[in-house]
C-alpha cells in the first residue's frame, strides 16, 4: 500500500466538462433504483486516466480508451476522485446518469444552494484507505433547485451534486496545484451536454430567485436544500452556516479565564508584536501552536464527535522546564471551528471549552465539513490546527410541503406536490393519506409511489376531503405534512337575486348581491356581473368575475343610467342571469366659471363685472353664483358681495385709487365648483384736495425767495406726483409758473429787489391737478446795482488813454465805488482802478496794441454785474528794440550770392570735391541772426548794423546777415536798429563777436608699407598715435569706382592702414587738415599701387613608401588671375639642409634610391609665374617625416600570409605648429600649478 501511486498522480487529467457516460442507458429498473444494484459506466477517453479504490483498499488507475463499469449496491453514486482544482457533478436526465468533471471556481458565499455528496456509510467498498486519505471534492453550489416548478421531476435530479457551480472554463495561464496543465478538449457531444446542463442551471437559478418568497440568503446564512421543495427552514437565529448556536452559547458561557502562571494579558487592547513578548510568553505561544489535528470519532447525520490532544511541548521547552522549578501545567481552553465551504473556506466557531473532546450538533446530512481546533490561554491564541474533514451521514427526507389541488370535478381531485430535501439519499416513494371525507382526523393511505401527482377518483360532490403527504428514501420515512382541505364540485347553481345599490359615485357604483338559494356552503361559487350602458348599443358586457358578493364598478360616466345583472357559476356550469337592475351615477361638481371681466369703465367708487357660465356643468344645472371681493393684491381676506343666479353684478362703496381682486364660483346639485381666475381691478383716482399756502424759509433775498409747503390732506386715491407754484408780479393779474416737480420746497429766482410778489400752490396726481391754494405775499430785499453802460476810451498818445463811464441804476442803494478792469486780452483783464470817480487815465501803453476794458458798480447790497467789454487800439509808432541777436554756426554760413569771381572759383572747387554748397570762411566773415522786434503797427523796412569804427551796414527787412571782409582772429562790437515808415527804433544791446584764425594747410601724404591687400599711409610730422591735446585733425579720402572721394579716416592720427584692397591695383588719395579755425583745403591727389599676391600655403604633402622609393603628392592650386602656378618640392636627409628635388606644375613626385637607414623630411611650396614680373614664391608647407623601415625578426620574416606582406606603416612625427602648441600647453599647465601652489602654501 505504501508503494502504491496516489490517485492524483496516475495519468492525465479528466476533461473539465466531458460527459463520461457514453454507453447506452441501463435498464429502467436499475436506473430508477428499484433493483438491488445499479451499474454506472464511466467512459475514459484516449489519453486520460481514471482512478478508483477497490474493496481491498488498493488504488487502480485505468487509462483510456475504456469503459469502466461501477456497481452500487444500493443505487447510490460511488465517489469518483478528481484532481485538485476540479469537482464532479452527476446528473440524471431521461433515465441516464452522467458524470461531469468541472473546474473549480471562486466561491461566492450565500449565492447558491448547496447540494450534498452521496453517503459513504453503506458504501464500504469505495471508502478511501486510511493510509492514503483522498480528500472528497469540496462542496459547491448548484443554483435553481429550491422552490422551482420546472419540467424536470425529482427522480431525474441527482441526489449527489457539488455544492457550488464554478466558472465555465479555466484560464489558459492557470495551472492546478499539482502542476499539470488542465485538459480542456471537448467533443461535440460533450459540448451539447454541457450547454444543456448550464441552461437548466440558469433556469432553476431564476426560478429560485423568483419563487423564493423574497428571501435572499445572506452571506453567513445556512445553505438551502438542493431539492425543489422542503420543509420550513429553521429560524435564522438557530442556525449559522449549518451549525446550531445553542450549544455554542452554552459552552461559551462555561468557559472562564484561567490563571495558571500568574501572567497578565500581554496584548490586551493593542496589537502585540512577537518582539515585545517576554521569553515565557514566547515559549507559551510556541506551546499553543503545537496542537495536533483533531480526530473525528463518531459521525451521525446531524452531528459529529471529535477529540484532540493537548498541545505538545517541544524538547527545548522541556529541558528549560526541567532546569526551572516545577510548576503546574497551565490549563488551556480550546475553540472548535467548522467550515462547510472547503478546507480553505470560512470557519465559524462551533464550541469552546477546556475539554479535549466536543460534539458538534445541528449539522446537515450528507455534507462535507472541515473542523479545526485552536488552543488559547488567557489572551494568547495559538495557530489553528490542521483541519480534519468528514462527511455527515444520510437520513430520512425533510417534511414535504402539503399537496395542492391542480384540478377537480364532482367526483375526482388531481393533487400535485413538490419534492423535499432528500438529505443525501434519493427519494424513492411518496405516501399520500386522506380522511375519506369523514372529518374524523383519521387518515388512510391512498397512494404510494415515486410520482409527484395523483388523481383521487370516485368522490362525492360538494364534499370536503383532507390530505397529507410524506416522503421515503433508503434511510426512512419523513414526517407527514400539515393536513390540507380540498372540496369537490357540485351542480350548477340557481340564478341569484337582482343586484342592489350600496352607494353611487360620480364615476363608480358599489353593488352587492346574495348567494343563490339552495347552494351548499362548501360549494365554490363564482359570480359574473354584467353591465349595459344606456344608449351605448353594445348590450350587456361583463364587468366583474370573482367569488365576492359585492363589487365596485369604476370608470363610469357621470349622471348616466346603467343596467346590471349577475350570474353564478361553479365547476359544473353557469346559472341564468338575475333580473336587471337600473342605477344612475351621481352628477359631478361643475367646473369653474370663466374668468370675470369688468363691464364698462370703472368709476372711482364702483365697477360692474360680468362672467360666463362654466364650460362643464357637471351633469346638472347651475343654481346660483357667488362673487367674493378682496381689498388689495394680497388676497388674504375675501368678502362675499353677491349671491344669485344672474351673471353680472355691481360692486360699489369702494375707495378711489385702490386695487381690488374679484372671483366667482357656482353651485349645482353636484356641489361647489372651483374658484374662477382672479380679476384684478384698479379703481380710478381723483385729483388731490387743496394745499396750504406756501411759506417763506429764511429771510427773503434780493432776487430769490425759498418756499416750502406741506402735502394736501386728501390725495384722491393716488400718490401726489407733482406740485405747481405760480408767482404774481406787483400789479399783475395773471400768474406765471415758476416751479413744477415732486419736491416739497423750491427756490424762486429772477425777482427784482425790494418788490412784493404773490405765490400760490396746487398738487397733482395721475388724475390731474387739484384746486390752487390761497395766495401768500412775499417782499424781496435790496439788491446790487445794475450793469453799467459800456465805458468811453480816448487815446491821447500811443502810450496814453483816458476811460470814462456813467452811473447805473442803484436798485435801492447808492453806488459806493466803481471797479475798472483793463487788459491786452479779453480773458486776462486786471483791476486797474477802484474808487468813486467817473473816469481814469492809463499810461505806459504799447503802440498799435488792442486793449480791452469793462467797469462794475458796487453798493452796500453787493457787487453789480460788469458792463460790456470795450475794445481799444493805440496808435502806431517806431519799431521796438531788437531783443535777441545770435551768431550763425559755420554750417549755416552758406554762400548764396555767386556774383564775385572768388565765389565762382570756390563753387567750381566745391563741385569737384562733391561736398555740397560753399560756406563762408569763419576767419573773415561773421554771421548774425536776430528776431524781428514789434513793428508797433508799421511794417519794418530795414535794419541798421553798427560794427564800431567801420561804417554802419544797412540791410533790408531780413533777420539774417553775413558780414564779410573782416580781419582773422579779431573781436568786433555789434548792435542792430530797426526802421519803419515812422522812423528808427532804439538800438539793441551791444554784444561782442570774434573771427576765427585761418585754417591749416594740407600735409604731404606718403606710403610707408604695402602688401597685396593693404597700404599704410603717413602724413605730417608727429607720433603715430594721437594725444588728447591735439587740436589739429586730418581728413583722409579715397576715390571710389565712380570717381567720387569717400572718407576713410577722420581724426588726429598721422598714419592709417587701408585694408581689403585688390592686388596690383592703383588707388587715389587726398588729405585735408582742420582745427577749431575750420577746414583747410584738400591736398593734391596721390596715387599708390598694390603688389601682386603670393600663392596660398599648401597642406603637408602625403608620403608613401614604395619598396626602395617613395611617392610624394600634394594638393593643387588654381591659377591666380591668369598666372600659372608651379610647385617646388624640397627634401632633407638626416640632419642636412633642405634641397630642391623637384620644380614644376606636377603634384606627384617619386624619389628613387632611398636609404633604408636614413630619415627623410619633405616640404612643398607654390610659385606664381607672373608674365611681366619675376616669380612670387609662396610659404612652405608643414614638414613631413619619412622614417626608415623596421627590421623584422626571423620569426616574423618567416611568416606567410597576407598580413606578413604588409609593411609597417611609418610613424608620423609632429609638425612645427603641433610642436609649438604642445610647448605652449605645457607652459600653461606649469603656470597654473605654480599659481595653485602659491595660493595654497603662501597666501593661505
Amino acid at each position: 500500500m505504501a508503494d502504491h501511486t496516489p490517485p492524483l498522480e496516475s495519468g492525465q487529467l479528466l476533461n473539465s466538462d466531458l460527459s463520461l457516460l457514453t454507453s447506452p442507458p441501463p435498464p429502467p429498473s436499475m436506473v430508477n433504483g428499484d433493483g438491488a444494484q445499479q451499474v454506472i459506466l464511466v467512459q475514459v477517453n484516449p489519453g486520460e486516466a481514471f482512478t478508483i479504490q477497490r474493496e481491498d483498499g488498493q488504488f487502480q488507475c485505468i487509462t483510456g480508451p475504456a469503459q469502466v463499469p461501477m456497481m452500487s449496491p444500493n443505487g447510490s453514486v460511488p465517489p469518483i476522485y478528481v484532481p485538485p482544482g476540479y469537482v464532479q457533478q452527476i446528473i440524471e436526465e431521461n433515465g441516464v446518469r452522467r458524470v461531469l468533471v468541472l473546474p473549480q471556481a471562486e466561491f461566492h458565499p450565500g449565492g447558491h444552494s448547496p447540494l450534498h455528496h452521496p453517503p459513504h456509510a453503506h458504501l464500504q467498498a469505495f471508502i478511501p484507505h486510511p493510509h492514503h486519505p483522498i480528500m472528497p471534492p469540496p462542496p459547491h453550489l448548484y443554483s435553481g433547485m429550491a422552490g422551482s416548478t420546472g419540467d424536470m421531476n425529482a427522480q431525474y435530479i441527482s441526489q449527489y451534486h457539488p455544492a457550488h457551480i464554478y466558472s465555465e472554463q479555466v484560464s489558459s495561464d492557470t495551472h492546478p496545484p499539482h502542476g499539470r496543465t488542465p485538459f480542456v478538449h471537448r467533443d461535440e457531444r460533450a459540448n451539447k451536454t454541457y450547454e444543456r446542463l448550464q441552461k437548466k442551471l440558469k433556469e432553476r437559478q431564476g426560478g429560485q430567485a423568483g419563487g423564493g418568497g423574497g428571501l435572499v440568503p445572506s452571506k453567513d446564512s445556512p445553505p438551502l436544500s438542493p431539492q425543489k421543495s422542503r420543509g420550513t427552514p429553521p429560524a435564522g437565529g438557530d442556525l449559522q452556516n449549518g451549525l446550531g448556536l445553542k450549544g455554542v452559547e452554552e459552552q461559551c458561557q462555561a468557559s472562564a479565564t484561567v490563571t495558571g502562571l500568574g501572567m497578565e494579558c500581554p496584548g490586551r487592547g493593542r496589537d502585540v508584536e512577537p518582539g515585545e513578548l517576554n521569553e515565557k510568553t514566547q515559549a507559551l505561544q510556541e506551546w499553543l501552536n503545537n496542537i495536533g489535528k483533531p480526530v473525528v470519532t463518531d459521525i451521525q447525520a446531524r452531528g459529529a464527535s471529535l477529540c484532540w490532544v493537548a498541545p505538545v511541548m517541544t524538547v527545548a521547552d522541556e529541558e528549560q522546564k526541567e532546569g526551572e522549578e516545577k510548576s503546574e501545567d497551565p490549563s488551556f481552553s480550546y475553540e472548535v471551528s467548522v467550515s462547510y465551504c472547503g478546507k480553505d473556506g470560512k470557519y465559524n466557531t462551533a464550541c469552546s471549552g477546556k475539554e479535549l473532546s466536543a460534539t458538534i450538533e445541528d449539522l446537515r446530512p450528507a455534507t462535507d465539513y472541515h473542523v479545526r481546533v485552536q488552543a488559547m490561554y488567557n489572551c494568547l491564541q495559538g495557530n489553528p490546527s490542521e483541519p480534519a474533514s468528514f462527511t455527515t451521514l444520510s437520513c430520512e427526507p425533510d417534511t414535504p410541503s402539503p399537496p395542492r389541488k391542480a384540478s377537480g370535478t364532482k367526483s375526482n381531485l388531481v393533487l400535485q406536490w413538490k419534492a423535499p430535501c432528500d438529505n443525501g439519499s434519493k427519494i424513492q416513494n411518496y405516501i399520500l393519506q386522506w380522511d375519506e371525507g369523514k372529518g374524523t382526523g383519521v387518515f388512510e393511505q391512498c397512494y404510494y409511489g415515486p410520482l409527484k401527482q395523483y388523481r383521487v377518483t370516485k368522490l362525492s360532490p360538494a364534499t370536503k376531503y383532507s390530505f397529507r403527504l410524506a416522503a421515503k428514501n433508503d434511510m426512512g420515512v419523513s414526517e407527514f405534512s400539515e393536513p390540507v382541505d380540498m372540496m369537490t364540485s357540485c351542480s350548477v347553481p340557481a340564478p341569484p337575486l337582482r343586484p342592489e345599490l350600496i352607494q353611487a359615485g360620480v364615476t363608480w357604483l358599489c353593488l352587492q348581491w346574495n348567494r343563490p338559494v339552495g347552494s351548499p356552503k362548501e360549494d365554490e361559487i363564482g359570480y359574473v356581473l354584467e353591465m349595459e350602458e344606456e344608449g351605448s348599443g353594445y348590450g350587456f358586457q361583463p364587468s366583474y368575475d370573482g367569488d365576492e358578493v359585492s363589487c365596485t364598478v369604476r370608470n363610469l360616466h357621470r349622471s348616466t343610467k346603467y343596467k346590471f345583472r349577475v350570474a353564478a357559476y361553479n365547476t359544473e356550469g353557469k346559472s341564468n342571469p338575475s333580473p336587471v337592475s337600473e342605477f344612475t351615477t351621481a352628477p359631478d361638481r361643475p367646473s369653474c366659471p370663466c374668468k370675470p371681466s369688468v363691464k364698462g369703465k370703472p368709476h372711482p367708487t364702483s365697477f360692474r363685472m360680468t362672467w360666463d357660465p362654466p364650460k362643464d356643468n357637471g351633469g346638472s344645472d347651475v343654481t346660483e353664483y357667488v362673487v367674493e371681493l378682496s381689498e388689495g393684491l394680497s388676497g388674504s381676506s375675501w368678502e362675499q358681495v353677491y349671491r344669485g343666479s344672474a351673471m353680472e353684478c355691481v360692486c360699489d362703496g369702494l375707495k378711489p385709487g385702490w386695487s381690488y381682486q374679484a372671483r366667482v364660483y357656482c353651485l349645482s346639485e353636484g356641489g361647489q365648483s372651483p374658484m374662477s381666475e382672479t380679476l384684478q381691478v384698479q379703481m380710478p383716482a381723483v385729483p388731490p384736495g387743496p394745499c396750504q399756502p406756501p411759506r417763506v424759509v429764511g429771510k427773503p433775498k434780493a432776487r430769490e425767495v425759498q418756499l416750502r409747503w406741506a402735502p394736501p390732506q386728501v390725495d384722491g386715491g393716488s400718490a401726489v406726483c407733482s406740485y405747481s407754484v405760480e408767482v404774481f408780479a406787483p400789479q399783475a393779474e395773471e400768474g406765471k409758473e415758476v416751479y413744477q416737480g415732486p419736491e416739497l420746497d423750491c427756490t424762486v429766482c429772477g425777482l427784482l429787489p425790494g418788490r412784493t410778489y404773490g405765490f400760490r400752490l396746487r398738487a397733482a396726481n395721475k388724475a390731474g391737478y387739484g384746486p390752487s391754494s390761497e395766495r401768500s405775499e412775499v417782499t424781496t430785499g435790496p439788491g446790487a446795482p445794475e450793469a453799467c453802460q459800456p465805458p468811453h476810451i480816448v487815446c491821447k498818445s500811443p502810450s496814453c488813454a483816458v476811460v470814462s463811464w456813467e452811473a447805473p441804476p442803484c436798485n435801492g442803494a447808492a453806488v459806493t465805488e466803481y471797479r475798472l478792469e483793463w487788459g491786452a486780452a479779453e480773458g486776462s483783464m486786471q483791476v486797474c482802478y477802484t474808487g468813486s470817480g467817473m473816469s481814469h487815465e492809463l499810461k505806459g501803453l504799447l503802440p498799435a496794441t488792442n486793449y480791452f476794458c469793462r467797469v462794475q458798480a458796487v453798493n452796500v447790497a453787493g457787487v453789480g454785474p460788469f458792463s460790456d467789454v470795450v475794445l481799444c487800439q493805440t496808435p502806431c509808432s517806431v519799431p521796438a528794440a531788437v531783443s535777441s541777436v545770435h551768431a550763425l554756426r559755420e554750417s549755416e554760413m552758406r554762400v548764396e550770392d555767386r556774383s564775385s569771381d572768388r565765389e565762382e572759383e570756390e563753387e567750381e572747387e566745391g563741385e569737384e570735391e562733391g561736398d555740397g554748397p560753399l560756406l563762408y570762411s569763419p576767419s573773415t566773415c561773421l554771421g548774425l541772426r536776430w528776431e524781428a522786434p514789434c513793428d508797433h503797427g508799421a511794417e519794418i523796412t530795414s535794419y541798421l548794423i553798427d560794427i564800431g569804427e567801420r561804417q554802419p551796414i544797412l540791410t533790408g527787412p531780413v533777420t539774417k546777415y553775413i558780414i564779410q571782409n573782416l580781419q582773422p582772429d579779431t573781436s568786433y562790437r555789434i548792435r542792430i536798429q530797426a526802421l519803419n515808415s515812422l522812423g528808427a527804433g532804439p538800438f539793441s544791446h551791444t554784444f561782442k563777436l570774434k573771427t576765427k584764425p585761418l585754417p591749416p594747410l594740407p600735409p604731404r601724404l606718403e606710403c610707408t608699407a604695402f602688401s597685396h591687400q593693404t597700404l599704410r599711409l603717413k602724413w605730417g610730422e608727429g607720433p603715430a598715435k594721437s594725444t588728447p591735446t591735439d587740436s589739429l585733425q586730418y581728413h583722409l579720402q579715397m576715390e571710389d569706382k565712380n570717381g567720387r572721394f569717400v572718407s576713410l579716416y577722420k581724426g588726429p592720427c598721422h598714419t592709417h592702414k587701408v585694408q581689403r584692397l585688390n592686388e596690383s591695383t592703383s588707388y587715389t588719395f587726398r588729405i585735408q587738415a582742420f582745427n577749431e579755425a575750420g577746414e583747410g583745403p584738400f591736398s593734391s591727389v596721390y596715387t599708390f599701387t598694390t603688389p601682386r599676391s603670393p600663392p596660398a600655403p599648401l597642406k603637408a604633402p602625403r608620403v608613401e613608401r614604395l619598396d626602395e622609393s617613395c611617392e610624394i603628392s600634394w594638393e593643387a592650386l588654381p591659377p591666380m588671375k591668369g598666372d600659372p602656378v608651379i610647385y617646388c618640392l624640397q627634401c632633407m636627409q638626416g640632419n642636412s639642409e633642405f634641397k630642391q628635388i623637384h620644380k614644376g606644375s606636377a603634384t606627384v613626385f617619386q624619389l628613387p634610391n632611398l636609404s633604408s637607414s636614413a630619415e627623410y623630411r619633405f616640404r612643398v611650396c607654390a610659385i606664381r609665374q607672373c608674365q611681366d614680373a619675376p616669380e612670387i614664391i609662396g610659404p612652405y608647407s608643414s614638414t613631413v617625416t619619412l622614417l626608415p623601415p623596421r627590421i623584422e625578426t626571423p620569426a616574423s620574416s618567416s611568416s606567410t600570409g597576407p598580413k606578413a606582406a604588409e609593411a609597417p606603416r611609418p610613424r608620423r612625427s609632429l609638425t612645427d605648429e603641433q610642436f609649438s602648441f604642445l610647448i605652449i600647453a605645457l607652459l600653461a599647465i606649469t603656470s597654473i600649478l605654480i599659481a595653485v601652489a602659491i595660493q595654497y602654501f603662501v597666501i593661505e
